[in-house]
């Protein structure tokens, strides 16, 4: 299934990327996630874009002065719990 990024990957407080609205350990091996596993998360991503879009002023979590890229860190430690989650 195609990946819902759209190159302007920035992270909230919340570790979402305010780009695609996926959770940093959603991004983690996206390809290699099952179709079951990409509906899900596409359900969710919808839920954040109406959350997002229906407020009526930015939320603090998605103020731009607080979005960071994604390091080599969070990478790093999101792919360690993905790969815990896969393994219980």
């Amino acid at each position: 299934m195609d990946s819902p990024c759209v190159a302007s990957c920035k992270l909230n407080a919340d570790k979402i990327c305010v780009g695609c609205f996926r959770h940093i350990d959603e991004i983690v091996d996206w390809n290699k996630k099952t179709d079951q596993a990409h509906a899900e998360i596409f359900n969710l991503i919808a839920k954040r874009k109406i959350a997002y879009q229906g407020a009526e002023c930015i939320s603090a979590s998605y103020e731009t002065d607080k979005l960071t890229a994604i390091t080599q860190e969070e990478w790093q430690l999101a792919k360690q719990r993905v790969a815990q989650q896969k393994n219980s």
